[in-house]
């Protein structure tokens, strides 16, 4: 999973992305290319 700063790059990379939030972290998911996940921090 890549830490980022921002999301906003890595959301735009698959058109499958998805902006989830989890215990106050945001997070990108991909559930057709699950290798494609980001964390921001």
């Amino acid at each position: 999973m890549k830490v980022r700063n921002s999301l906003r790059s890595a959301k735009t990379r698959d058109k499958n992305c998805r902006v989830v939030r989890r215990h106050g972290r945001v997070y990108i998911i991909n559930k057709k290319n699950p290798r494609m996940k980001a964390r921001q921090g």
